[in-house]
């Protein structure tokens, strides 16, 4: 199991029945493949749908998600303008959204648009989401491609949002944002602490009730 399924698959434990689901572009849209059977979730995507589902049969044109990407529709979907759709976000009808991230530090600051060095189209709906959703949940790999950590006591790259950011998902560890400092919840199979240590550029309080990653066998 690659990194990313791995963090997809732990992800996928935290939707509920009945949620309103907004999954970011990349790693995010893997979430769906891993839900348990017969739960039933809703998915919202800020270009105007709710009810997003798998593609299946020849792509309608008009039919993508936020990324561009063709995708589905549930019996159920509903399809509105980008101001009812960012009302629904705004207003705090979202349960939770899943994003990617550059980086994420020890005080729940998001940096997730700004890629250095590179052009970039703008923070989309990034913004509105972290502070419109109920939960945050940030699903990025522990480092970067040549070793740097995500996780950090300060963000350096452009914030997305201060203060958002409810738990972060990497294919080493769990971890809780609260009071200010990380709190590790859960470890990766095979995973040792000292890993994570050194992978990580900030300190981080262990949970009394420290325990393997869940459902990603």
């Amino acid at each position: 199991m690659d990194a990313k399924e791995t963090i997809a698959r732990r992800v996928a434990q935290e939707l509920k029945e009945g949620y309103i689901v907004n999954l970011g572009i990349g790693l995010p849209t893997q979430v769906p493949r891993y839900l348990p059977k017969g739960l039933e979730i809703t998915l919202q995507s800020e270009n105007g749908f709710l009810g997003l589902a798998p593609l299946e049969g020849e792509p309608h044109p008009n039919v993508v998600n936020a990324g561009g990407k063709p995708c589905g529709l549930a019996p159920s979907a509903a399809i509105f303008d980008s101001a009812m759709s960012f009302a629904l976000i705004r207003g705090g009808h979202v349960d939770i959204t899943v994003l990617g991230g550059l980086q994420v530090d020890q005080r729940g600051n998001l940096a997730n648009w700004m890629v250095p060095g590179k052009m970039v189209p703008g923070m989309g709906g990034a913004m509105d989401l972290v502070t419109g959703a109920r939960k945050v949940i940030v699903a990025m790999e522990h480092c970067t491609k040549d070793g740097q950590p995500r996780l950090l006591r300060e963000c350096a790259l452009p914030l997305t949002a201060k203060g958002r950011v409810s738990m972060v998902v990497t294919e080493l560890a769990v971890f809780g944002v609260s009071h200010g400092e990380f709190v590790l919840h859960e470890l990766a199979a095979g995973v040792a602490l000292d890993e994570v240590r050194k992978k990580t550029g900030a300190t981080f309080v262990i949970s009394p009730t420290l325990g393997e990653m869940k459902a990603v066998s």
